[in-house]
């Protein structure tokens, strides 16, 4: 995450680091001396609860330290199978877990966090919640949105004090867009606009969230009513209005929200290039032109008009046209409105 950031592989190998640091360095004879004398202890002493998790964790971590990654999981999962009052259940399983991951079986992984977070209370071990890091591991190998819509619940739900709740708001929300679901999308880019670091934070992945955001919820909010049912009328009604300086029109066709004038340098998510002005000031007196035809680079949803005289400072402005992406709406989603100007020539 952004200020508490998914460390999980890391915070595994801290939990995980026990005697097994020594028997890195140590010969396999060593090391096979070692695993032996321990099994044995562990299957011939009636151990108090905190020696048997000691030996058991080590064992384990003396696997995982050489890469025995199927020992580790045979080892981790009969005791699990054959101790099934183990307080440390979670833990071992959460080991079995970290191995699969580490010999490139992620699904088999993401089997054990779920069954750890379903079948076991939470644990914490070294100061860190077991359910923690299985909740940040399934959101980082899970390939289902639907999935990472629960984890990223879970997370908020249980553990709002070690998460940035700002940003789990923020892709809470593109889980919701990635399903359909565009209530819940609206509603948790609200509660993403509503954190006091909203503005400041940076995203992994989504620099411009905070921009993104306030304009799909600005929309969302809006009558869209300036919205026209196709390319071809949107593009004649402002060619009409031009040829007659009909400033009043322009203005009506110009989307209400999130509408940008700018150089082609600039983007369209700068706070300087949205702008609310009346196109008044630059059509009295001037002598407006247009090009017959829209510039060959127009797209089925983005288009570009050529026009010229609207200043003695920048005489040529390019209105751009795009299509509506809004699923959220269906009777607006396809529509065409007129976004925003460019100025000067194309680059």
């Amino acid at each position: 995450m952004n200020k508490k950031p998914i460390l999980a592989c890391a915070c595994i190998a801290l939990l995980f680091s026990s005697c097994s640091n020594a028997s890195l360095s140590s010969q396999k004879n060593a090391y096979d001396t070692t695993q032996e004398q321990l099994l044995s202890i562990l299957n011939t002493s009636q151990l108090p609860s905190e020696e048997r998790y000691a030996i058991v964790n080590t064992i384990a971590s003396n696997m995982l330290s050489v890469k025995d990654y199927s020992g580790a999981e045979l080892f981790l999962t009969d005791w699990v199978n054959s101790h099934p009052d183990d307080e440390y259940n979670a833990y071992w399983l959460l080991m079995t877990a970290y191995a699969y991951l580490e010999s490139g079986a992620s699904p088999v992984a993401e089997y054990y966090f779920e069954r750890i977070i379903n079948d076991y209370p939470d644990l914490t071990v070294k100061d860190t919640s077991v359910h923690f890091l299985c909740l940040q591991h399934l959101i980082q190998i899970s390939s289902s949105s639907a999935n990472r819509i629960i984890y990223f619940n879970q997370l908020i739900d249980s553990f709002a004090d070690n998460v940035s709740l700002t940003e789990l708001y923020y892709r809470l929300a593109l889980e919701y867009e990635n399903e359909g679901d565009w209530d819940q999308a609206i509603k948790t880019l609200s509660l993403f606009l509503e954190q006091d670091d909203a503005g400041t934070i940076q995203i992994s992945g989504y620099p411009n969230a905070y921009i993104q955001a306030k304009q799909m919820i600005a929309f969302n909010d809006s009558p869209k009513d300036w919205t026209f049912e196709s390319l071809d009328a949107l593009v004649e009604s402002v060619k009409k209005a031009i040829s007659n300086y009909n400033y009043i029109a322009l203005d009506s066709y110009k989307a209400k929200v999130n509408f940008f004038a700018m150089s082609w340098r600039q983007s369209e998510t700068d706070e300087n290039s949205q702008v609310n002005f009346s196109m008044r000031g630059y059509m009295v007196g001037q002598r407006i032109r247009y090009s017959a035809e829209l510039d060959e680079s127009s797209s089925p949803t983005e288009a570009y008009l050529r026009t010229t005289g609207w200043s003695t400072y920048i005489d040529v402005w390019y209105l751009y046209f795009r299509k509506v992406n809004f699923p959220a709406d269906p009777e607006i989603h396809g529509r065409w409105e007129w976004a925003g100007i460019y100025f000067g020539e194309k680059l």
